[in-house]
């Protein structure tokens, strides 16, 4: 579809569909729609039975019905494109795999409109960018912190996302971290089964509490030092600063953690000490495993080396 002109697609439901929702069949048979994306275009008036509007998603379909869909041309989405320098590590049709240096927000917001993350994808990829929900846009189909660095994968189009976000949800797209932490675990590898949601005590700041939502990390020891330890976290959920809450939790923050950690610099490190090292999914397209890795950047090589020798 071009970018300036919407598209009429036509879907006639088979006999053996009779009853389904209608949200979930269209989702079901338009490529590269989510049933989110079908809901929107329901509410929009764009779907026609007959030359009638539907808008009930949760529409029995019937045998032999022809639901024409009108898609809109993707909105340009209000964001500055900014020519910003990107570590790419792979790119195709469907997704970018980034490796964000620490200090680059993901998303614009207040103090930061025109230096993300997105105004750098929406500069690289330009017209190849396809109407993720209805706007040009990269689908960030997870978010690591401002001051964490490493990889992250992207997505370029609606189908893409709508896959890479179900591999997110089903844990088939793997993701693991380095972190320094303060002290040694006991047990060196472990399991942290903690729920993490809002604290009540600070509404910026995340928190282990009985009313958060599931969270799990596994972690393995892959160096001790004096102080500290270099551990490798492997998430099986992904709740916002899921390993600095955790890793706090358990006793060990992460070194220059200025929000879970104690205040001042540890090391003279100015960041939390976490990297996206690793980074496992299945193509969206053609269901290949792919692998990814992120060499440690030079400050946390530098972190190493000074708790080597301390």
């Amino acid at each position: 579809m071009s970018h300036t002109e919407s598209e009429s697609k036509t879907v006639i439901v088979d006999v053996p569909d009779s009853g389904e929702r209608l949200d979930k069949y269209l989702a079901a048979h338009l490529s590269g729609f989510s049933r989110n994306r079908v809901q929107q275009l329901l509410e929009q008036g764009c779907v026609t039975l007959e030359g009638a509007t539907i808008t009930d998603a949760a529409r029995k379909v019937k045998p032999a019905e022809a639901y024409n869909v009108m898609v809109p041309a993707p909105k340009a989405l209000n964001i500055v494109a900014t020519d910003t320098p990107l570590a790419i590590i792979y790119e195709d049709d469907d997704l970018v795999i980034i490796d964000k240096p620490a200090g680059m927000t993901v998303h614009p917001g207040p103090g930061h409109t025109e230096d993300t993350l997105v105004n750098a994808l929406l500069a690289h990829c330009g017209a190849s960018l396809s109407g993720i929900g209805g706007i040009m846009r990269p689908g960030i189909v997870h978010r690591i912190d401002k001051d964490t660095s490493g990889l992250l994968v992207v997505a370029k189009n609606d189908a893409a996302h709508k896959h890479l976000s179900a591999q997110l949800a089903a844990r088939t797209l793997k993701r693991q971290y380095l972190a320094v932490v303060k002290g040694n675990p006991r047990p060196l590898s472990g399991k942290v089964d903690a729920p993490i949601g809002r604290s009540t005590q600070n509404r910026k700041k995340m928190a282990v509490t009985g009313s958060g939502r599931s969270a799990v990390t596994y972690y393995t020891t892959e160096k001790s030092f004096t102080t500290s330890a270099l551990l490798r976290c492997t998430l099986e959920s992904g709740r916002t600063h899921q390993i600095r809450v955790h890793m706090t939790h358990i006793g060990h923050p992460l070194v220059g953690d200025q929000v879970y950690g104690r205040k001042g610099r540890d090391f003279n490190f100015h960041r939390q000490a976490l990297h996206a090292a690793a980074l496992t999914l299945l193509h969206p397209t053609t269901g290949e495993k792919m692998e990814f890795t992120s060499k440690l950047p030079q400050d946390l090589q530098d972190l190493l080396a000074a708790l080597a020798g301390a």
